[in-house]
């Protein structure tokens, strides 16, 4: 019945975004005409969360070392955040060019 999932991040500065993903992270991707790049995905899982008003969404990458995860994207010029440790996992965020947000986790629980 469903064969995928299309994820969406908006972005006040989408190209240097969309250039993070292909040049820096190195997803493999398909250009729909005009720059507008569509990006394959690692195998993703969705969490259903409580919350008080629907609506809000997040997007995070999952990784099996992030110790190691960081230090390559630093080796990229990325900085990380300092690491939380969760009782889920650790966890650390990036800023992308556009300025927006993204995590990036180790995870503890059990992968779907």
């Amino acid at each position: 019945m469903i064969s995928g999932a299309h994820m969406i991040l908006y972005s006040t500065d989408a190209e240097a975004d969309r250039a993070f993903f292909r040049d820096v992270l190195q997803f493999p991707h398909v250009d729909v005409g005009h720059g507008w790049l569509i990006f394959a995905l690692p195998p993703s899982e969705l969490a259903v969360h409580p919350a008080e008003a629907n609506g809000a969404h997040e997007l995070y990458l999952a990784c099996d070392d992030l110790a190691a995860t960081a230090k390559a994207l630093g080796a990229r010029g990325v900085a990380c955040d300092p690491f939380e440790a969760l009782s889920w996992g650790q966890r650390t965020r990036i800023t992308l060019p556009g300025g927006g947000r993204l995590a990036i986790y180790q995870p503890r629980h059990a992968r779907a």
